[in-house]
């Protein structure tokens, strides 16, 4: 069985690996000229390749498209990965919100073992080869070209990833791929991306990052979606954790022309009585000073300047002069700041793209193709994407195995 894998990511590495391991010639085609050029630099470079979560908690983190991953979850998941890194001498950790690393916090590690992996089978790698066309006859693949030079191929596994980190490779090749066999395309449009607000105020807080907060997203005064935990600000907006989380709802919103609106508890741990009591003591306190001088002990230094702004309280106030009604806007916009989102940062700068090849034309249990005979789908080139955390790595990890086995074993 000849089996050619275009693309040199987590899922393409996996699956050429396991077609291999099941007998398959395998024959890997990566465009740039080193594999896993994005896998080196997730998780901030130190490699965030799953996560924990109990498999029905990891289907909840990709919204209306996760029990498409039932299946190849179920088959590979978060616990075989990790022991599949042991194998290869890369052991993990776990860490906060349950995000594994390798013990070392170097992605290349992974990286490196993959590529040990695929030396280790007889995967036959050939870097610089970017895939133009996957060639079929009679309704089944036989062969990928690459500009004038074709691989003959009786399976094709396209694994080529997104649109976002151009520069890594991703560059939606896959997409344009599928399509001229008759694949649908879901639109493609940036998942896990930093949100730009209307607000000019942000840019004095860049560089701030916040903990233990909740962001909660709005359209319309209903209220979307919520997280609790670290966010950052920007010179354009907002990113971070909880921000790169809920983009997925801004970016929906945003593609159908709405108005999201995003609010920040900056205190969510208090109740509005108790933070307004606590107001009330730091103001007693420090009576004489002015209003602006009196909120270090409730905000990070950059966001004084802002706050005071929203309140509407003129800085220079004395605080014994600040009225009760001044004292519940302050408690309201410690409670809510308030950020208009405007739009999103490129497709280029999202960590993951949602949208791609429609899982209802992959069988879920193979990752085939329901259109064209022997041709398999792995990786994030698939309609599926899921929040921050090492969810989708897992399922690129996950998709690939099946995909390569299959390809390799029907």
């Amino acid at each position: 069985m000849r089996v050619v894998v275009i693309g040199g990511g987590p899922a393409g590495m996996m699956a050429a690996g396991q077609a291999a391991l099941g007998g398959a010639t395998v024959t890997l085609l990566e465009r740039n000229k080193k594999l896993g050029r994005k896998l080196a630099i997730t998780g901030k470079g130190r490699g965030n390749l799953t996560n924990a979560a109990a498999l029905a908690d990891f289907i909840a983190q990709f919204g209306a498209t996760g029990p498409f991953l039932y299946s190849p979850l179920y088959r590979f998941d978060n616990e075989k990965l990790r022991a599949f890194f042991a194998g290869l001498g890369v052991p993990t950790m776990v860490e906060r919100g349950g995000r594994v690393f390798p013990e070392s916090e170097k992605a290349t590690d992974l990286v490196q073992a993959l590529a040990r992996f695929l030396e280790k089978t007889g995967v036959r790698v050939i870097n610089g080869q970017r895939a133009t066309a996957i060639l079929h006859a009679r309704g089944r693949v036989n062969g990928v070209a690459c500009g004038d030079v074709t691989y003959p191929a009786d399976r094709v596994v396209l694994a080529t990833g997104g649109a976002s980190y151009p520069t890594t490779g991703s560059t939606g090749d896959g997409y344009r791929l599928a399509a001229a066999l008759g694949h649908h395309i879901v639109p493609v449009r940036p998942a896990l991306v930093p949100l730009e607000t209307e607000e000019a105020w942000v840019r004095e807080a860049a560089g701030l990052s916040l903990r233990n907060v909740e962001a909660a997203l709005y359209e319309q005064g209903k209220k979307l979606a919520a997280e609790f935990g670290e966010m950052l600000f920007t010179h354009y907006g907002v990113s971070g954790p909880i921000i790169l989380t809920l983009s997925q709802t801004a970016v929906d919103v945003l593609h159908r022309g709405g108005k999201p609106l995003l609010k920040i508890n900056l205190k969510p741990a208090l109740s509005a009585e108790k933070l307004s009591n606590r107001v009330l003591r730091d103001f007693s306190a420090h009576s004489r000073k002015a209003f602006k001088n009196c909120l270090h002990g409730l905000l990070p230094e950059k966001l004084v300047n802002p706050v005071v702004l929203l309140c509407g309280i003129p800085p220079e106030t004395p605080v014994h002069q600040v009225s009760r009604e001044g004292r519940r806007r302050l408690v309201e916009v410690l409670r809510g700041l308030t950020l208009h989102i405007r739009d999103h940062r490129p497709l280029a700068e999202a960590i993951v793209t949602a949208g791609g090849v429609d899982t209802r034309q992959i069988d879920p249990g193979t990752m085939a193709s329901r259109l064209v005979e022997g041709l398999y789908f792995a990786g994030e080139v698939i309609d599926v994407a899921g929040n921050t955390g090492g969810y989708n790595l897992q399922a690129a990890f996950s998709t690939g195995f099946v995909a390569g086995s299959s390809a390799a074993g029907e």
